[in-house]
């Protein structure tokens, strides 16, 4: 089964995401559990987390249709011994706060070696990172985000997030997200079902896609194939354009899994999801 949904708010409470999302017709969302520029939050209280929980049950939402995502100040490849040491303890909070809201999954961005350190030795560290929040949690799995490879950002190319896994011990709670944006701009082209067939062919070889993933998020490009540059549109408007999206409405290995919309006018994602729903059907 398909779960297309969105990135929906959580303004006013964590609670008002599933709702939010119920009222774009979506069957999937993601959401921040916490100000995603803020290092830290105030911790969940029993009321928001027993609602945020009521509502899911409610609405439909099962743990395997929502993907939360954490703070965008996370970089768990920080070169700096300080700036590791708060990314650590931020992601850790994020991953603890899914767990108490009966999550199972939290896509994070790897981060960025900044300049000052090798490849290899940050993607290291994000690895590291990774096995000491699994240690610290249970029952949430860490969800890598590829990425465009805009300026020193980690995990444009899929060999990376394979060199993360592979360093990760326990490989049951450790998988990867699709950003379709950041693909094609990393150099992954998705403009027609033969480049996707190509693509994904690539990619599984790489990462199993059966076993490692766990979520999609769903967008258009404003820049061409190759551009290194992450700007999201609207579904069939930019470079890539809908017969990516028809191909992965079809497509088997992409079911049983939240495939969220990021795409830039969220007055659309109502629209958005009911022609991903038609094209699935």
């Amino acid at each position: 089964m398909k779960y297309f949904g969105a990135h929906v708010s959580a303004s006013g409470g964590v609670q008002n995401a599933p709702r939010n999302a119920h009222d774009i017709g979506a069957g999937a969302f993601a959401l921040f559990t916490k100000n995603q520029r803020q290092w830290f939050a105030p911790p969940l209280s029993a009321k928001d987390i027993e609602a945020f929980r009521a509502e899911c049950e409610r609405l439909g939402y099962a743990p395997h249709q929502i993907l939360p995502h954490d703070s965008y100040l996370i970089n768990l490849g920080h070169p700096d011994t300080e700036g590791l040491e708060k990314s650590r303890a931020s992601f850790i909070e994020e991953m603890q706060r899914c767990e108490l809201l009966g999550l199972d999954r939290l896509n994070f961005h790897p981060g960025s070696h900044l300049g000052r350190i090798g490849l290899e030795e940050s993607l290291a560290r994000v690895a590291e990172s990774i096995n000491i929040a699994l240690d610290k949690t249970k029952g949430v799995t860490a969800v890598i985000e590829n990425t465009a490879g805009q300026g020193t950002n980690l995990g444009h190319r899929f060999e990376e997030i394979a060199y993360i896994i592979d360093r990760v011990e326990d490989k049951s709670r450790v998988g990867f997200c699709i950003d379709t944006c950041h693909a094609f701009a990393a150099g992954y082209d998705l403009s027609s079902a033969e480049a996707c067939e190509k693509t994904f062919s690539e990619i599984d070889r790489i990462v199993p896609l059966d076993r490692y993933l766990k979520g999609m998020h769903l967008n258009d490009a404003m820049r061409p194939l190759g551009s290194r540059i992450d700007r999201h549109e609207r579904l069939g408007k930019g470079e890539i354009g809908w017969e990516c999206f028809g191909y992965i409405a079809r497509d088997p290995r992409f079911d049983n899994m939240p495939l969220v919309l990021e795409t830039i006018d969220e007055s659309l994602w109502k629209e958005e999801i009911a022609e991903l729903y038609r094209l699935n059907s």
